[in-house]
């Protein structure tokens, strides 16, 4: 089993964060047991975690400030590494539709870059972007439309 950090942060995202009757949040060294013993990795793990608190302290600190108003975001060299033109363009299309907005693309980037893989492929890259608006606070309608549009998706791919 070669899992890395992106599967056990969709596991969690997908078993206990959006479960809207979740109100029996596990303790972090439970949950913690409980995803290795489901066969991740425990150094994994411990990434995800890690991951998930950088994620909780950019949207603490914010990137406010960020006005959408004719600007123009350049990509680093080592963002284009991760993130293929395919990527790129779905980020501008979402930030054209409204669903990100500078400062929650910035977190979507920020997340991307901390984790400890190669390139993120568009399936990947909409999952980081609904944990990030999961996460970040007045943006419910945006993290709903990301939700519906992922899900879908991937119906329709199953039919």
């Amino acid at each position: 089993m070669k899992e890395n950090v992106l599967d056990v942060l969709l596991y969690l995202f997908e078993n206990y964060y959006m479960d809207e009757d979740a109100e029996n949040q596990t303790d972090r060294e439970s949950l913690h047991l409980e995803l290795t013993e489901a066969g991740f990795p425990a150094a994994e793990v411990t990434k995800a975690f890690h991951w998930l608190d950088g994620l909780l302290a950019q949207r603490e600190c914010g990137v406010e400030g960020l006005q959408a108003a004719q600007a123009l975001r350049l990509f680093t060299p080592r963002e284009m590494e991760r993130l293929d033109v395919e990527c790129r363009g779905f980020l501008m299309f979402l930030e054209q539709m409204g669903i990100l907005e500078p400062d929650s693309r910035e977190l979507v980037l920020d997340r991307v870059m901390a984790l400890d893989t190669g390139a993120i492929d568009l399936e990947q890259l909409k999952w980081i972007i609904l944990m990030v608006l999961f996460n970040v606070p007045g943006r419910e309608a945006a993290y709903a439309w990301m939700e519906d549009y992922v899900f879908q998706e991937a119906a329709g791919q199953l039919h």
